[in-house]
């Protein structure tokens, strides 16, 4: 049994059908529990938490002041930049199409995209890194890295791109890089083990881990190995994927499949601290954790289990707040405002500094209030941005909400085709690819 599995044991003994009016809930009889699927052949001897379900109106008087809205024509990493958080973009706002593409593969999607250099880079379950052009609205190279032997095996991707190189790594335990402007492998080793956390590059050091949660440096120059370094291993593989988050002094945060929190100083690879946010009394590798991924903003740590969210000191490692609710999805700060969605479906904002709960609504109840329904279902949620000032929730159906930061809901509109991959927003319009793999761009 490795080492750091020891000091965490002794740190914890120790220390919608369619409604007539609006179509607003379609979709609402498939709701799927993951939670409940994940956890459904254990048993449960960790004490119940109560969902946070109390409405908090915000103060008449209180105004949010946010970052002003980017224009950005870039977005290199999955969760767009290094710390993992997400800007206040600049968007059009008209709900226009203004460019469908034909299809772009006939293969089921990751559900990640990136822009890099004026070009859309997705990936296949076949394996394809498909790189499409956006001024030219057309393919213009695709590259598939795997043998007859593995043609039939399902390809899980993560990928990262600098300049006109992919940096990507796989579920059978290959990394790669490739210069689709040369349309040439530069180099490819096979650790020989599933790799499973998104990608970060840092002064040409490559960082991810594998499913083991090994975490991996290698040059980017060459792919040569330069550093190795184990954390605790857990022996069921569960749907949590490993995630990374780099600061703004360059260190790196990393959080494992056990629950486990990294702080590591890249300058020389030393683990400065760790902590365990898996709250399970079961003290065993076994445990399953959920979460969100981490967001480094400022000198704190937003991370979150399956029934809190923490805001954590990155000096130190120490929990400067703790709240009983849950992020459904990766959560947004901004100017030290902390938006998100919870398991339940509340929409929550919190002072990143205070920890003070600034509003806290329910948004089935607040769609039904402004349609003037009676139904209230629970609505599906796809991704969430802020948008001009505003917070854009995006549902799995296609219909869009759109909320003042300050959380009033202000419309309900519908996209013009299905979104089947998570939105990026570049040079003020919003893209996604729709139920038939075409690129949809909307200004």
């Amino acid at each position: 049994m490795k080492f750091y599995y020891y000091l965490i044991i002794f740190f914890f003994i120790f220390g919608c059908s369619f409604d007539k009016k609006s179509g607003i809930w379609k979709n609402e009889k498939i709701i799927i529990d993951n939670d409940r699927a994940i956890f459904k052949d254990f048993k449960n001897i960790s004490p119940a938490t109560k969902s946070y379900n109390k409405t908090v109106l915000n103060k008449k008087n209180y105004k949010f002041i946010l970052t002003k809205p980017i224009t950005t024509n870039l977005w290199n990493d999955i969760f767009f930049n290094k710390n993992n958080n997400l800007s206040n973009f600049r968007y059009d706002d008209l709900n226009q199409v203004k460019k469908i593409s034909k299809k772009i593969t006939k293969e089921k999607i990751n559900k990640y995209k990136i822009i890099g250099n004026e070009n859309l880079i997705i990936s296949d379950q076949k394996g394809n890194l498909i790189i499409f052009s956006l001024t030219e609205n057309r393919i213009i190279s695709k590259f598939n890295f795997y043998k007859k032997r593995y043609k039939n095996l399902k390809k899980k991707i993560n990928f990262y791109t600098h300049q006109n190189t992919i940096i990507a790594t796989d579920n059978f335990g290959f990394v790669y890089a490739y210069d689709y402007n040369k349309e040439k492998i530069l180099w490819a080793k096979n650790l020989k083990i599933p790799l499973r956390s998104n990608i970060k590059l840092v002064d040409n050091k490559i960082i991810f881990s594998d499913q083991k949660n090994n975490l991996y440096f290698l040059d980017k120059k060459d792919g040569a190995l330069l550093r190795q370094i184990p954390t605790e291993e857990t022996q069921v593989n569960n749907n949590f994927t490993n995630n990374l988050s780099i600061n703004n002094n360059k260190n790196l945060l990393f959080i494992n499949s056990f629950g486990s929190l990294y702080f590591i100083d890249l300058n020389d690879f030393k683990i400065k601290w760790f902590k365990n946010l898996n709250q399970s009394l079961s003290y065993n590798s076994s445990n399953i954790f959920t979460g969100q991924p981490i967001i480094s903003f400022d000198d704190k740590i937003l991370a979150s289990s399956k029934n809190n969210t923490y805001v954590i000191d990155e000096k130190l490692g120490s929990t400067i707040h703790k709240f009983n609710f849950s992020p459904l999805i990766k959560p947004i700060i901004n100017n030290d405002y902390v938006f998100l969605i919870s398991k339940n479906n509340f929409l929550i904002s919190f002072d990143l500094l205070s920890g003070n709960i600034l509003y806290s609504l329910n948004i089935d109840k607040e769609v039904s209030k402004f349609l003037n329904e009676s139904k209230q279902n629970r609505l599906i949620f796809k991704d969430f941005m802020i948008l001009n000032n505003n917070l854009f929730i995006f549902l799995e159906n296609s219909f869009y909400l759109k909320f003042s930061v300050s959380g009033e809901l202000l419309e309900i509109k519908k996209l013009s085709s299905k979104i089947n991959s998570k939105p990026v927003v570049i040079k003020n319009s919003i893209l996604y690819l729709n139920n038939k793999n075409k690129l949809v761009v909307l200004n």
